[in-house]
């Protein structure tokens, strides 16, 4: 499959295992609909989005994982959103109604705004919460914040802490395979079968 023939408006994206490409915005509804029913792209199995950092000259790409299920070909799209600040691209859910729950989470992780969707509020999150925790500026310990329930509140007198670094700050080596770039703690004296340190 060689998609650059006939959607000349994608370029091939680096990637290890299958094809990736990356999208124009305003091009992706038309090419996932040729991916779907020109070429039996008929599952959609992840839409996720990359936090390119505050300083790219596009913060967020929304990334698409799409599968024939005929003959077990995989596709990665990956769509810049418009706009730094209230990044939005098109909904999906039309052409594939599994996208609904996915662009739900990805919109509740990153902020990211899919025109059209048919009920777009946050899944993970309660919806007052003001933060968007897969952004880069969210703080790996997360957020002090109220309890969004009155009456927890009220009989507990609780807040939702941050969580502990836990021998934070984590790390990742930014070279060799991706299996051994995992993000961990620096300290990793303790574990499920070692005691935590006081």
């Amino acid at each position: 499959m060689n998609l650059l023939q006939t959607l000349d408006y994608l370029t091939e994206r680096d990637s290890v295992g299958h094809e990736a490409y990356n999208c124009p915005t305003d091009k992706l509804l038309e090419a996932m609909t040729y991916l779907k029913n020109e070429l039996g792209f008929s599952m959609l199995v992840d839409v996720t989005a990359i936090d390119n950092g505050e300083n790219a000259d596009s913060r967020f790409t929304s990334i698409y994982h799409l599968l024939n299920i005929a003959n077990g070909e995989l596709v990665r799209i990956a769509c810049d959103c418009e706009g730094n600040e209230e990044p939005e691209v098109p909904s999906v859910t039309h052409l594939w109604p599994a996208a609904d729950w996915h662009e739900r989470e990805t919109y509740d992780m990153f902020g990211i705004k899919f025109v059209g969707h048919p009920d777009l509020r946050r899944i993970l999150m309660w919806d007052e919460y003001e933060y968007y925790p897969l952004r880069k500026e969210f703080p790996l310990a997360g957020h002090e914040v109220e309890y969004p329930e009155p009456d927890i509140v009220e009989r507990t007198d609780l807040k939702v802490k941050a969580a502990p670094m836990a021998g934070g700050p984590f790390v990742a080596s930014t070279s060799g395979p991706m299996s051994k770039s995992e993000p961990v703690a620096k300290d990793q004296s303790w574990r499920e079968y070692n005691d935590k340190p006081e």
